[in-house]
């Protein structure tokens, strides 16, 4: 149980260093500097390596070891595209199942959401909006297609922390349509919610690839 704890918590570090961009895509993360900088033997960082590599924060290569991957512009519009599909699924599975003790949850996060926004903390936003959207799945009963989406969250994260860096449009945007999201599936109006929902990715997924293609040489 130490060990799975011990891998676990690198697992938690290294992936959060991916997305705050500690770590940058390209990077080599070298196994035998982490397992010093953390205090721990090699096999813990090995397993943390392998998961993220399965999560596609990381390429492992023969010969080569990890580096931190990157995502093309198809890459990143793919997976808005998978997200625009399999999370509208689970929000009409979930929002007639939410309780009013959820909504309670859900309203603290928005909160945060908005302390965010004012203070301009992108990387506190990302945490949050994929805490978020979870949050309104939580009672979908669909434990593989939440897997994916949950994967597909923290692998968007990457992309639209530098995006909103630099766009509190898109941000304030994003937090007003949070909240007309949840307003709709307290009000019990699911059909009017999942397609919000799908609207509401398909946007954000377009406004990245604009912005990511604008930064191409």
């Amino acid at each position: 149980m130490a060990h799975r704890t011990v891998a676990g918590a690198l697992l938690e570090e290294i992936r959060r260093r991916i997305l705050d961009g500690s770590f940058a895509a390209g990077s080599q993360l070298r196994q035998d500097t982490l397992a010093e900088e953390f205090g721990v033997s090699r096999i813990p960082v090995r397993e943390a390596l392998f998961q993220l590599e399965a999560e596609g924060f990381v390429r492992i290569l023969p010969h080569k070891g990890a580096t931190v991957s990157s995502l093309s512009v198809e890459d990143v519009a793919e997976a808005f595209e998978l997200r625009a599909l399999l999370e509208p699924r689970l929000l009409r599975h979930s929002a007639p199942r939410l309780t009013e003790s959820d909504y309670e949850a859900i309203d603290v996060v928005l909160a945060d959401y908005s302390r965010a926004l004012r203070e301009r903390d992108t990387a506190r936003w990302g945490e949050l909006n994929t805490t978020l959207h979870l949050m309104l799945y939580q009672h979908a009963g669909k434990p593989r297609t939440a897997t994916l989406v949950t994967s597909l969250l923290q692998e968007c994260d990457r992309y639209t922390r530098l995006q909103l860096s630099s766009d509190l449009e898109s941000l304030e945007r994003a937090d007003s349509e949070h909240r007309e999201l949840v307003q709709l599936c307290r009000a019990g109006d699911v059909r009017a919610a999942v397609p919000f929902l799908k609207q509401h990715v398909e946007h954000v997924g377009e406004a990245l690839v604009a912005f990511l293609r604008a930064r191409q040489p």
